[in-house]
């Protein structure tokens, strides 16, 4: 008997695998990511082909113009519409932008569009090559050659479509070489069929290494996604500040807690450290004037001589130009205090920048760490800062008793504001402004005053920052304009109303339709209403508060400037922003009488502000002689205890009603 041997040819792929393998060529993904990379890829070669497109029609009808019938001149232009509309839909800085179900719907497109218009344009250069000399009809083919080859080419990442455009351009091609039954017909048929199969063989191929490299692409970028993930994990956990390399914010508050935790059984109990908060006096100037590397070189020079202090138990960077210092609980209040001039003393060394020599100052807030809670400590730390602000010059305040008790009483009295309705709790006085020629009020402006307990009245400056801090400005806005205007009902007196706005609502988005609704439901007008901004409130923002300014003056309101004169006052100021008149500080008003200097300034100013169209009110004036002064300088409007301290609206409007009668 014969053994049956296991048959070593290749097995013949069946034909439904090789239908399978053609569909699996064809596929185009159609996940989000696929859907981005097939518009990349194909936006980068069919504007070309369409452009191809386009010169291929306009040199047959140029050809044909004479040979052809009209009817196929016109089907030749109408082709043209097409490719010019589809072409610059594709351009890449077009369809890039589009959303991603636009650049499905693109493709989808394109898979029937292009089809057909391959099939339009086949049937319409072999009906015109029938007119054509035989040189003619060479260029017809030739066209359709290269046509066909530009868009294989162009279409190599959608398969399909690339698919659809061979069917169109072949099949007909073939069927007209064998149709005429002449030998060089059936071979060019033969050269179509193979070329095109070749090319299709090629796209199909191209497309699945195409997948498969953006397959890799998608598994990297997933990867690489992930990592990036766990790095900024680290980072956020990480403990060192990048710019510095001292303790970041996380880090410092955390040594702080660690170091008010109770001492353990058998632990030796240590005096607490000394906290202490740095600030940077002039370190805005730098990085405005030398620019944010200078303002990286000071932190940095900063932290290291921190470090360098002895008795530091820890330091770090608490964001922007604030440190915080742990020194030595075993340091005396006279130790601490010296330590931390030291370290000004230190801080203010000239800071070497390419070539330049970088200052700064220091403020030191120090308190001795006697409070369980972190926020507590750094409460008090922070209140001593800022009174060493405010001292200027490197000051060193330490915490004390006294602060301990304006502290405990301020933090009422926030609490207090906080809760409390402003409707009940906010009253307005008004002084009036006097136009000396005629005796006459023009104006009056509102001042506000909060109490607790409505006994005892508290002025601006003691509650506006405590608005700020609560978030309630909005709300003392609105209640000020709308009782200022009720009560004074400037549009029926013909007085102006002057209301002051703060540094907040100057840059406060939106701020302008706010006020004139705030206005018009009091039952007010704009025009009614002068609103006063201070100098200060320009610094930190100057070019958006003056967009707020113009918006303010567009909705009707007049601006005055506020307090002019004093501070870092700039005649500049006068010309640059959108106003309509301005306020003298009080202290110009004193200067008046005795300083030539202030006279001199005034006089500039004044002279300024008639050239500029502004008028100009002097604030308080409260002798004849400050007057009188003022009056010879120009100045008509005066405001001042002279002229009547601030009182209630009735009382005002009663003595406007005297000096009218």
């Amino acid at each position: 008997m014969g053994r049956t041997h296991a048959s070593t040819e290749p097995t013949k792929p069946q034909p439904h695998r090789l239908v399978w393998r053609l569909r699996r060529a064809m596929r185009q993904r159609s996940t989000a990511p696929f859907i981005e990379a097939y518009v990349a890829s194909i936006a980068q070669r069919v504007p070309v082909l369409y452009l191809v497109i386009v010169f291929d029609v306009l040199l047959l009808l140029a050809s044909f113009h004479q040979a052809a019938p009209a009817i196929l001149q016109i089907v030749g232009l109408a082709l043209l519409v097409v490719p010019a509309i589809r072409g610059r839909a594709w351009l890449p800085q077009r369809i890039l932008v589009r959303s991603l179900a636009e650049k499905r719907r693109a493709l989808n497109q394109m898979s029937a569009v292009g089809g057909l218009f391959a099939l339009t344009f086949m049937v319409w250069t072999m009906v015109l090559g029938l007119y054509g000399s035989v040189e003619q009809r060479m260029l017809v083919q030739y066209v359709l050659a290269v046509t066909a080859f530009a868009s294989m080419v162009a279409l190599a990442q959608a398969p399909r479509t690339a698919f659809n455009v061979a069917l169109a351009f072949s099949i007909p091609a073939t069927g007209i070489f064998l149709a005429s039954h002449n030998a060089d017909a059936i071979q060019l048929a033969l050269v179509q069929v193979v070329f095109t199969a070749t090319m299709m063989i090629a796209i199909f191929t191209n497309h699945y290494e195409f997948v498969r490299r953006e397959l890799i692409s998608q598994r990297l970028a997933r990867q690489l996604a992930r990592t990036a993930r766990e790095s900024r994990a680290n980072f956020r956990r990480a403990t060192i500040d990048d710019l510095t390399g001292v303790l970041n914010r996380r880090a410092i508050l955390q040594a702080l807690r660690d170091v008010l935790l109770p001492a353990g059984p058998g632990e030796v109990t240590r005096p607490l450290p000394w906290l202490a908060l740095v600030d940077l006096d002039g370190f805005k100037h730098v990085n405005d004037t030398y620019g944010h590397g200078a303002g990286d070189a000071v932190l940095r020079a900063v932290a290291e001589r921190i470090g360098a202090q002895r008795a530091v138990l820890a330091h770090g960077r608490l964001g922007g130009d604030e440190f915080a210092i742990l020194f030595d609980g075993a340091f005396d209040r006279a130790e601490a205090r010296a330590a931390c001039r030291h370290l000004s003393s230190v801080v203010r060394r000239p800071i070497l920048f390419n070539g330049t020599r970088l200052r700064v100052l220091c403020s030191v807030g120090l308190y001795r760490l006697d409070q369980t809670e972190t926020s507590a400590c750094l409460e008090r730390a922070d209140a001593a800062l800022y009174k060493a602000k405010q001292l200027g010059d490197g000051a060193v305040v330490l915490f004390g008793t006294d602060d301990e008790a304006a502290l405990r009483e301020r933090a009422l009295i926030s609490r207090q504001f906080h809760d409390s309705v402003l409707e009940d709790r906010v009253r307005l006085v008004y002084q009036p402004v006097i136009d000396l020629r005629d005796g006459r009020v023009v104006s009056a402006e509102a001042f506000a005053r909060w109490s607790p307990d409505g006994r005892v009245w508290q002025p601006p400056s003691m509650f506006m920052e405590m608005a700020q801090a609560t978030g309630r400005m909005a709300d003392v806005t609105r209640v000020v304009l709308t009782r200022a205007i009720q009560e004074c009902r400037p549009g029926e007196r013909g007085v102006a109303l002057s209301v002051n706005l703060s540094p907040r609502d100057v840059v406060r988005d939106g701020i302008a339709d706010t006020l004139a609704n705030i206005t018009m439901a009091a039952g007010g007008s704009p025009a009614d209403l002068i609103l006063d901004v201070t100098e200060r409130a320009l610094i930190d923002d100057p070019r958006r508060a003056t967009r707020q300014l113009e918006a303010l003056r567009a909705r009707g309101f007049r601006i005055a400037l506020d307090d002019f004169g004093a501070g870092w006052s700039s005649l500049s100021q006068l010309r640059d922003l959108p106003l309509d008149l301005i306020k003298l500080h009080g202290a110009l008003a004193e200067a008046l009488p005795t300083d030539p200097g202030a006279r001199a300034v005034v006089g500039m100013i004044v002279a300024l502000s008639w050239q500029l169209g502004l008028d100009c009110t002097i604030k308080g004036v409260e002798t004849e002689a400050q007057a009188e002064a003022a009056r010879a300088l120009g100045i008509h409007r005066m405001q001042g205890f002279h002229f009547g301290a601030p009182d209630s609206a009735d009382v005002i409007m009663a003595g406007l009603k005297a000096r009218v009668a």
